[in-house]
């Protein structure tokens, strides 16, 4: 397991200051534990660390797909990085100082012992990016009750229902708010006959399921459905098989359910019909894309492309979001304190910026971070959810995913 601590040491106005802090910081960094401490003019500063948590997932099997179709190894720990960056920016006029202490678990490692090193070293925030089956391993830990967990890295709609937990926070758009963003622009474009094609794997059933749910409630219709089993060699696939795979009864818009990215591109440009695709390829909802520029977004991902050297991603970006909601009611309620930062967090006063055109708040009811979702194709915004005439009594973000009244999640 590699463990680090990483932090943002502000420029200073006197160069011989700014050389002995770098040296006395890289002292303690030589020592394993980096807390940078900026000037204060005779403040006391107060520290918050705040830990991020990830385990190695295997990559995918499929011999089709190229290396940079890859996830970032590195793909939600240099969002959190970049929001430490920014709430040291904030906490230079606010006496505060934050750093993140990095826990990323080999793929057979131990979470949940992970878990519970983090709390005896007093830690009580925890972003983790993590898949289904180690978020589960850390829920079980005794200690996650007395922490704050941000699932960053699980769209799983169950953990926003049955499986939701009091100390559980979701940045990471769930499938279920993805599905109804897509459905939603679909159905306004009245292209509502849908040929959905599921692949074979847990996770593609689950993103289906959550079509299906969004299809009823938007009106939408699925004519025709199919599983994909055929071969996943990308010019086999593409040449031979699509074509007859797709010789079905009209439809407007095919949508595919293939999270692992297996088969879904071969799909765009070899259907029987001359139809568009969607879903997790094609026309794709997502929590962030690289095509997002309005709302000062071009400034988030300049700074982030400069440090990380690639594009933010949206497991990127909803660990910047952990973070940043943690730095945020830190300054709003003057203190690093566990619980008046979580109180704020959960309170109906906090607002995030978070550069999608709102201010984003937290559900009350299953913890989700409430944001619009960006539809995008490779290199271009095609739209943002929710979409213009669907309307809610309280918020047009509630549109997508459980709402309070659908939500067999209630944590107040």
């Amino acid at each position: 397991m590699r463990e680090h601590y990483f932090g943002i040491l502000p420029r200073s106005r006197h160069r011989t200051a700014s050389v002995g802090r770098s040296l006395a910081a890289a002292a303690v960094f030589a020592l394993g534990e980096w807390m940078y401490t900026p000037p204060s003019d005779g403040a006391e500063i107060a520290h918050l660390n705040i830990a991020y948590l990830t385990r190695v997932e295997e990559r995918s099997p499929a011999l089709s797909n190229p290396q940079w179709l890859q996830p970032p190894e590195d793909e939600g720990l240099q969002g959190a990085r970049l929001a430490v960056d920014d709430n040291n920016t904030t906490g230079r006029f606010t006496n505060q100082s934050f750093a993140l202490v990095e826990r990323i678990v080999p793929s057979d490692g131990d979470v949940g012992a992970v878990l519970r090193d983090l709390a005896e070293a007093g830690l009580r925030f925890v972003v983790a990016n993590l898949g289904a089956e180690a978020l589960d391993e850390i829920l079980a830990v005794p200690e996650a009750e007395r922490m704050i967990i941000f699932n960053a890295g699980a769209p799983d709609d169950r953990f926003r229902n049955k499986d939701c937990e009091a100390f559980l926070l979701h940045t990471l758009p769930s499938r279920a708010m993805l599905a109804d963003a897509l459905v939603q622009y679909l159905a306004k474009k009245r292209w509502t006959d849908w040929f959905l094609v599921t692949g074979a794997r847990p996770e593609d059933a689950l993103f289906a399921d959550a079509l299906r749910r969004a299809a009823e409630r938007f009106g939408g219709s699925i004519v025709v459905e199919k599983t994909w089993d055929s071969a996943y060699d990308a010019r086999r696939t593409a040449e031979a098989e699509v074509p007859v795979f797709t010789q079905v009864s009209d439809y407007d818009v095919l949508i595919v359910s293939d999270e692992a990215g297996l088969f879904g591109e071969q799909l765009m440009y070899h259907t029987w019909r001359p139809r568009l695709v969607a879903g997790t390829q094609g026309l794709v909802p997502t929590a962030w894309h690289r095509a997002v520029e309005q709302w000062g977004a071009v400034q988030l991902q300049n700074r982030f492309f400069r440090n990380a050297g690639r594009w933010m991603t949206a497991k990127d970006y909803a660990a910047w979001a952990a973070v940043r909601s943690i730095g945020e009611a830190a300054t709003r309620v003057n203190s690093v304190d566990f619980e008046p930062i979580t109180e704020y967090i959960r309170g109906d006063a906090f607002q995030l910026a978070a550069f999608k055109g709102r201010k984003l708040s937290y559900r009350r009811w299953n913890g989700q971070l409430r944001q619009p979702i960006p539809l995008v194709v490779p290199r271009y915004l095609v739209s943002l959810s929710p979409q213009e005439g669907f309307l809610h009594q309280h918020s047009e973000l509630d549109t997508l995913g459980y709402d309070e009244s659908e939500s067999t999640c209630r944590l107040e």
